[in-house]
């Protein structure tokens, strides 16, 4: 809880323009206040009256260790222009614990449950911080934040407190520094052979009732074939999880890759079982008249990613699920290879009975956790300011995306440019130069998040127009914090995995037509059976619980 005297207080200092010297007492306590940790001692090289927009430089030569996430696709040169130019800017030298991306998760888990973690651990994904709260390895961070006025001042203005609520542990703090956006980007929606849609006089479908329309006219000009066939089912709990989780959003549900056992009912004011709602078996009964009357390929729930791709290439379908990389790269580029004429279009995610919405809560992004050998450190206020500047600065943010002025990208008028010679994933094949594999830039561990202008700032014709369209709608509620402690997350995650099990493979049954919906309230009752009501109530009983100590 803030005490409002001591809130005030920080107003006063901070109207003062002493915001920096206030966080170096760290009286107080919550997310104004520091722990109660004096941090007076710990100012090595911190700037005295650091603010928002203003540059970070170290007051002296400093260094810090950080995790670094090793990409496969841009494997790390200590050679980069971007560790000199941030040495340059900050006066602070990023020492790199170098981790293939594929040990990530396991080779961090490692090192910190031996105490060897360097101070700074980012490309963490929420709730993977979780599992180090108890033992104290890592700082809550969210004590700290006062230290930190550039993303202090994204989240008052963007308005993102109830997502950080949202990854709050029961003891009411975060522990995670996650990346920031100022709007919500979506990622995957439909797309169509508008060459073959204009042939038979169709338009691009925006509802759910026009794409069944669009597919029943498809399948009428070709009922050798199935209209739409689709990917992304392998290597996933849920087959076609980019489907499930736009269409879900489309009921207002959590489904796909989106899929979480557990979903607020803001009408009822608490937490219910996501598979058994309502809108869940209307997302459901939808899908299975598109597979009842072969609209849809049911191999898609199988199928690996290139076959679906193939089928598309070899005109044996004409819908397909994309994102703005692979409608570019992938199916428009080897169609007009192949296929005289065609073109393909992406639509925004078809609305449906939950209105123009999009999924809550992705406005937050991977993110640092910092350890807690760090705070021992004499320069912990340094740190955190040069954190602050560089990963939530709109300078810092602008360095790590796109480089430096005149040397990587020129900009003019908000529009940015790579210099001649400069290729990004692909943009000019013949460029004798990458931007990420070449300078470091555009590293996923330091870009994400930041203004809309600077996350559509590298947006083709194609992704522009369709990330233009869906930040016009609303974000659905974001589950409210609910917290578990210790013991009740190892009860609920023995329970969660049978039941999430359970429900998508009962999901999959219905929507094929191998279960008939009216055995529904039979499905329902076998959940109950393995516990689906305990799983409920530990969530409300840490929600009421959450409530009642931090409301």
């Amino acid at each position: 809880m803030k005490n409002a005297g001591e809130l005030s207080r920080r107003q006063i200092l901070a109207a003062a323009g002493f915001i920096g010297l206030a966080g170096l007492t760290g009286c107080g306590s919550g997310d104004n206040g520091g722990d109660s940790k004096d941090l007076s001692k710990k100012q090595n090289g911190a700037m005295k009256e650091y603010r928002a927009g203003q540059q970070f430089k170290a007051a002296k030569p400093l260094s810090f260790s950080m995790l670094h996430n090793n990409n496969p696709v841009y494997p790390y040169k200590s050679s980069w222009l971007f560790w000199k130019e941030v040495t340059k800017r900050t006066g602070i030298t990023l020492k790199p614990v170098d981790i293939p991306l594929a040990d990530y998760e396991k080779k961090r888990s490692v090192l910190i449950g031996a105490g060897d973690a360097p101070f700074l651990i980012p490309k963490t994904y929420h709730p993977g911080e979780v599992a180090f709260v108890s033992s104290g390895a890592i700082l809550p961070v969210s004590e700290y934040v006062h230290l930190m006025p550039n993303y202090q001042d994204k989240v008052k203005r963007w308005k993102l407190e109830p997502e950080l609520d949202s990854i709050r542990q029961s003891d009411g703090k975060y522990y995670l520094l996650p990346g920031l956006h100022e709007k919500p980007k979506a990622g995957y929606s439909l797309s169509f052979r508008t060459d073959v849609l204009d042939k038979l006089g169709l338009t691009l479908p925006g509802t759910w009732d026009e794409v069944y329309s669009v597919l029943k006219a498809l399948k009428t000009e070709y009922p050798d074939k199935y209209p739409w066939t689709d990917r992304w089912s392998v290597n996933t709990p849920f087959p076609c999880g980019a489907l499930f989780q736009y269409l879900g959003q489309s009921y207002g549900v959590k489904a796909g890759w989106a899929y979480d056992n557990i979903s607020f009912d803001t009408k009822a004011q608490k937490f219910v079982f996501t598979a058994t709602q309502d809108n869940y078996r209307a997302m459901i009964e939808f899908l299975r008249k598109i597979v009842a009357e072969k609209l849809l390929d049911p191999e898609s729930f199988t199928q690996q990613d290139d076959q679906a791709t193939q089928k598309l290439l070899a005109e044996k379908s004409y819908v397909i699920s994309a994102n703005p990389q692979e409608l570019v790269q992938n199916y428009r580029y080897n169609l007009e290879k192949q296929v005289k004429g065609a073109k393909i279009e992406m639509v925004p995610v078809p609305l449906g009975p939950a209105g123009p919405v999009v999924l809550g809560g992705v406005r937050l992004e991977n993110g640092i956790m910092v350890s807690s050998k760090a705070l021992k450190s004499d320069s912990f206020v340094a740190m955190m300011q040069f954190v602050d500047w560089l990963w939530y600065s709109d300078e810092g943010q602008k360095l790590c995306k796109w480089g430096v002025q005149g040397v990587t990208y020129t900009e003019a008028g908000g529009t940015y440019k790579l210099e001649p010679g400069i290729s990004l994933m692909g943009s000019d094949p013949d460029a004798p130069k990458d931007l990420q594999k070449d300078f470091g830039f555009f590293n996923g561990v330091f870009t994400y998040g930041g203004s809309w202008e600077l996350v559509s700032s590298n947006f083709g014709p194609d992704e522009k127009k369709f990330q233009d369209a869906m930040s016009q709608r609303e974000e659905l509620p974001i589950d409210p914090a609910h917290p578990l402690q210790s013991v009740e997350q190892e009860q609920a995650t023995l329970l969660d995995t049978p039941l999430k099990d359970h429900a998508i493979q009962n999901t999959l049954k219905f929507v094929l037509g191998k279960r008939p919906m009216s055995e529904w309230d039979a499905y329902v009752s076998e959940l109950k059976a393995k516990n689906l009501q305990r799983l409920v109530d530990l969530h409300n009983q840490a929600y009421d619980r959450f409530k009642k100590e931090n409301g």
